[in-house]
């Protein structure tokens, strides 16, 4: 699917992964990324301290000049390897893509669309709403997951489905004056509540989902569900 900006000539695409221990499907998540069929001004991998081996492979990669890679000495969450992209990240809309292969970088065509067409300035995918694919882990985690997104709602004022999905997008500009604090993955909740404050135009897409078990490496544990609330009330009301 070819995807290219029909609005103005500025509009450029920054990608942003966090990776941790992600060595045997990194090399994957980047070859299916540039061939998406997307207008990638630039990729940033930020990896938060593996043991696995991604870090030699990621040191090992040819130069590309839209490839930038960040490493973290000590592992601080995925939170902070996101707000350390950011840091570096230039393009006009930046968007999120886990490394891990649960989220299909062919959906990102659909997530970036309203985006590029000025339709939308903030696209969130939903695993809800006409998900192709599941997995035991993602029918345990879904009750969890939607009870979060309901709270989230009732704070924010937002009608989204799946707030804890990982594919968010966003015109960077509306990051202007947002101190990103959450280190983990009470980074989700917190972006969402700091973003609705500016009253965006909110859009969310279908999207396919593949979960991993904890056997499999997925890294996400019920008590990030009660944070998430934290999170969600901390930032709404303080």
């Amino acid at each position: 699917m070819s995807l290219n900006a029909t609005g103005p000539d500025s509009l450029t695409v920054t990608i942003i992964i966090p990776v941790y221990n992600e060595r045997d499907t990194v090399p994957t998540i980047l070859d299916r990324v540039r061939s998406a069929g997307i207008p990638i001004h630039q990729i940033i991998v930020v990896d938060d301290a593996s043991t696995d081996g991604t870090r030699n492979f990621l040191q090992a990669l040819p130069h590309d000049p839209a490839l930038h890679v960040e490493f973290h000495n000590t592992n601080r969450g995925k939170g902070a390897a996101i707000a350390t992209a950011l840091a570096h990240a230039t393009g006009t809309i930046v968007a999120i893509q886990d490394a891990d292969l649960e989220y299909d970088p062919a959906d990102l065509p659909k997530l970036l669309r309203p985006l590029l067409e000025n339709r939308a300035d903030v696209v969130y995918g939903s695993r809800f709403s006409g998900c192709k694919n599941s997995h035991a882990a993602y029918r345990r985690h879904r009750w969890g997951n939607w009870a979060v997104t309901k709270i989230s709602n009732i704070f924010t004022g937002l009608k989204l489905t799946d707030m804890e999905c990982c594919y968010k997008a966003f015109y960077r500009k509306l990051l202007e004056g947002i101190t990103l604090e959450e280190q983990r993955f009470g980074f989700e909740p917190e972006i969402t509540v700091k973003l609705a404050k500016k009253k965006p135009r909110f859009h969310e897409v279908a999207i396919s989902y593949t979960g991993r078990t904890f056997a499999e490496g997925k890294k996400i544990r019920w008590y990030d569900g009660l944070w998430a609330i934290y999170a969600i009330v901390k930032y709404r009301l303080f």
